[in-house]
């Protein structure tokens, strides 16, 4: 039996706390189930009710001979909306040691202590109050701005007691009830999507039955299935996205949530009755090798989540949740609210930038609606010419003779910003740098090397002044306004220096973000790139330190618009630098590819632009005029998603589309391309409404055609490797 705490109807989805209610049939031997006294959250949308669910399982599965004690078998309890594991307390039961941490003993011993809620300004939070017998407090915080259906969870673990409490893992949430549309256990009907990411390759969509992963509840409920994955160390898009979701694929219903967090992270898929659940948070001692001693008076809290439930589908999830990353691109410098184009050298000169090829990338875009320039890897000495060997950053004075001050001058005089690649977070073998060991990371009492790399630790005063004089003056001396951070190693599992390598690792991150935040404070003009290997560092809490992060490393590769296009889902468009690497021998056709693919977020050239024949320039220029004027529709949109692309992206097939639609409905945006495989082929998109026309079609001779038909538009597929550009209004 169920009690409802507190429901809450935010745009068109209705938020549930339910709290267990004593139940004298219940039989004792399932006593566990009831959840002791810990709410459970659920969110539902707001046009669809729940089904009266079954108390017990069906005789049919109900085996001959169970005690009578046992009998009838429930059929389901309630997920307690906070999951606690204390060092202190003794071990997870149903034989789920190393796999999971959920429903711990900590857990069931939690009580409710109360819940209010507290509105200020245009935000409502409501804090769910649970008390640990040890004294620690935990305090759930849910919230939400303005009538948005987007939400924030996270949780504050307080030491209220007289002695210390160790934590080995605290969620930052838990859906319970999933699914609430099912009257049993929802067989063949829920889905669980989470994104795959590798370098080169970020955001593949993978998404498998309940039953294909082997999560279906067993007959009594007596173990445990539960799906724990993530990410360990500090490449937090590493393996999977901080990202996860569950379907009911028959009531047309999805929930989903996405963690903002730097470094080890995880979700859970738990099932042990008729529900399912979701949770994620900091990466667990069994995960992630983290365990936090609280003294009394001290408190630790979670990552934030962002939950979301949609009558829709996965794209429309997706639009939601990453919605929330909004908010605080409104303290960026105001340049980047026309998203300007980059420029960046990497691809021309390949870490050999000089002041004679800056300049002529300067000259050459001058008067283009190119706005950064940006000195990639190589500006630096590097002893000995090999690769590799920053952490002294020294400017290199036989490529840049009159020193960067010179280069950024003449880059501003052609109407640019200039822009510098730096990777401080580590310093390479052949560096002055590379030798103070007392100021780098640790595990085990050895220094972390990975490589020719090894690692700042950011919980040292020194490398906050060492990094303040080698990036923060250098940056602000020399005139810069654009900052790429490049990160190309992971720290792994963790380092010395606090209670447990996770909880250093933390720690660590934690000094990272700061310094991010310094930059800005410092420089309040600066414009971050957040790159770390070309997109494994894309997760909600570093993007929101950042104007934009490189979607990915495949520069010149045809998979680039598959990528380009899965990350929308991931992250606003507006953050998602995409590269077209232009080079001298291209086709027409071939250059079109690329720059299309840019539509579909930030748009950053690179290669020999100034070898460009006028030709092949003029439709370079031309594709950058028209970013400019649709720069608002990428913005502001909201996208869907068309297409057939095959399981490969290295060697893809097929087609894609991707209509992005303005925040008003008066303007839309469509990026098609085509793939491997000559085929000939009409596809139809359907738009929103009536009274579209096509007011641009880019490139003119794209060997693709468009043309509207009713409230769709057709594009005529011909060939491999082909891309067009369709702009679309209405009155």
């Amino acid at each position: 039996m169920t009690k409802n705490l507190s429901k809450f109807t935010i745009g068109d989805t209705v938020v549930r706390f339910d709290i267990p209610a004593p139940d004298k049939d219940f039989p004792p031997a399932h006593a566990d189930k009831l959840g002791g006294t810990v709410p459970q959250l659920s969110l539902q949308p707001k046009s669809l009710a729940p089904v009266k669910h079954r108390k017990y399982l069906p005789p049919d599965v109900e085996i001959k001979g169970l005690p009578a004690r046992w009998l009838p078998i429930p059929s389901a309890g309630l997920d307690p909306l906070v999951h606690l594991k204390c060092m202190e307390d003794d071990q997870v039961m149903g034989f789920s040691q190393g796999q999971t941490m959920r429903l711990a003993p900590s857990t069931i011993a939690l009580k409710f202590v109360g819940q209010k809620v507290v509105k200020k300004g245009n935000s409502t939070v409501v804090i769910t109050t649970l008390r640990h017998p040890s004294g620690l407090r935990c305090e759930h915080r849910f919230s939400w701005i303005g009538n948005a259906p987007v939400f924030t969870s996270s949780v504050r673990a307080v030491n209220a007691g007289k002695k210390p409490v160790t934590l080995e893992m605290l969620t930052s949430f838990s859906l319970g009830g999933l699914s609430p549309y099912a009257e049993d256990d929802a067989p063949n009907r829920l889905m669980v999507h989470r994104y795959r990411s590798s370098w080169s390759m970020e955001g593949r969509l993978e998404s498998r039955s309940i039953e294909g992963l082997h999560l279906e509840r067993s007959w009594l409920g007596g173990g445990i299935a539960s799906e724990r994955f993530g990410q360990v160390g500090s490449k937090p898009v590493r393996g999977f996205f901080p990202y996860a979701a569950i379907e009911d694929t028959q009531a047309g219903v999805i929930w989903g949530a996405q963690l903002a967090c730097p470094g080890s992270w995880q979700m859970e898929v738990f099932r042990r009755d008729d529900f399912a659940a979701l949770s994620g948070g900091q990466a667990d001692r069994e995960f992630g090798h983290w365990f936090k001693t609280l003294k009394p008076g001290e408190s630790f809290e979670t990552p934030a989540a962002t939950l979301a439930c949609v009558r829709g589908n996965l794209d429309q999830l997706g639009q939601r949740l990453t919605s929330a990353q909004a908010s605080p691109l409104a303290t960026l410098p105001k340049v980047e609210n026309e998203l300007p184009i980059v420029v960046n050298e990497w691809c021309t000169s390949w870490g050999n930038p000089t002041q004679e090829n800056l300049l002529a990338f300067a000259k050459r875009l001058q008067g283009t609606p190119a706005k950064y320039l940006v000195i990639d890897d190589g500006w630096a000495e590097r002893p000995g010419n090999e690769a590799l060997q920053n952490g002294d950053w020294i400017i290199n004075k036989k490529s840049f003779p009159d020193g960067l001050a010179a280069t950024c001058r003449a880059i501003r005089e052609c109407g640019l910003i200039p822009g510098i690649w730096f990777e401080f977070e580590v310093c390479n073998d052949g560096s002055k740098a590379f030798a103070l060991t007392d100021h780098h990371l640790n595990r085990d009492g050895r220094v972390v090397q990975v490589g020719s790399r090894r690692f700042w630790d950011f919980r040292d005063a020194f490398t906050f002044d060492y990094l303040t004089k080698k990036v923060i003056h250098l940056l602000r001396d020399n005139g810069f306004g654009y900052i790429k951070v490049d990160y190309n190693e992971t720290i792994g599992i963790g380092v010395d220096g606090a209670e447990s390598l996770g909880e250093g690792l933390r720690q660590h991150l934690e000094g990272v973000q700061e310094f991010f935040r310094m930059l800005r404070k410092e420089i309040p003009d600066l414009v971050i790139e957040n790159c770390s290997s070309g997109g494994h560092r894309l997760e909600p809490s570093m993007m929101a330190l950042s104007a934009m992060g490189s979607s990915s490393d495949a520069h010149e590769t045809r998979e680039i618009p598959i990528i380009a296009a899965n990350l929308q889902r991931l992250i606003l468009p507006r953050q998602s630098q995409i590269w077209a690497v232009l080079r001298k021998d291209d086709t027409a056709q071939r250059l079109a590819y690329s720059l299309a693919a840019t539509f579909l977020g930030r748009m950053c050239l690179s290669g020999e632009v100034h070898d460009l024949s006028p030709a092949q320039w003029n439709l370079v220029v031309s594709a950058m005029e028209l970013y400019r004027r649709v720069a608002p529709i990428i913005r502001d949109g909201q996208s869907t998603f068309h297409g057939e692309t095959g399981e490969s992206w290295r060697h893809p097939q097929g087609w894609q589309a991707v209509l992005r639609t303005s925040k008003r409905g008066d303007r839309a945006l469509l990026v098609a391309h085509s793939f491997a495989k000559p085929f000939t082929k009409q596809v139809e998109i359907p738009l929103s409404g009536a009274g579209w026309k096509v007011d641009e079609i880019w490139p003119a001779k794209s060997g693709l055609t468009a043309a509207l038909s009713r409230n769709s538009i057709k594009l005529g597929l011909t060939g491999e490797l082909r891309a067009v550009v369709v702009v679309l209004g209405r009155s």
